[in-house]
């Protein structure tokens, strides 16, 4: 099945609203998306229209969305496009709905501090311990002395 697959910029426009189902956890919040354009008269950017997108995200995404998006905040969000029609009170209403895959602060307008979250506990742990990937900078050059390179 074709599936239209879309990458949103924009704004939490609404405060995300997360719930714990018989399926798992599920959030929700709307997103606002304003195009801008230069007026080329008055040599000015201009908001043109906003376009609004109901997010939904499910399981770790759900909570992580939950804990750490507030309105206003901007954010990039990556996932399946679906358009919606329904009749409420005898009037036709078209959502568009994204079933998100990917969430994130957009870095180009601020910063974002990432906190991984805890894993699951797994079976059993890991038989060789986590590599010193960082060597202070005293070390740097003694450890060079030390391990000849090889040359091919």
């Amino acid at each position: 099945m074709n599936e239209t697959i879309v990458g949103v910029v924009g704004n939490v426009a609404t405060q995300p609203v997360f719930r714990e189902t018989e399926n798992g956890s599920s959030a929700r919040f709307r997103m606002a998306v304003t195009a801008r354009y230069l007026d080329r008269e008055k040599n000015e950017w201009r908001d043109g229209h906003t376009n609004f997108f109901t997010v939904w995200a499910n399981r770790q995404l759900a909570a992580n969305v939950a804990a750490c998006l507030s309105v206003g905040e901007p954010v990039i969000v990556h996932g399946r496009l679906k358009i919606r029609t329904d009749v409420h009170d005898g009037k036709n209403w078209t959502s568009a709905d994204i079933d998100a895959v990917a969430i994130g602060h957009d870095m180009a307008r601020g910063t974002s501090a990432f906190r991984r979250g805890a894993k699951p506990e797994t079976g059993g742990a890991s038989s060789q311990p986590e590599p010193n990937w960082e060597t202070p900078v005293g070390e740097a050059a003694d450890q060079q002395e030390r391990e000849p390179v090889a040359v091919m």
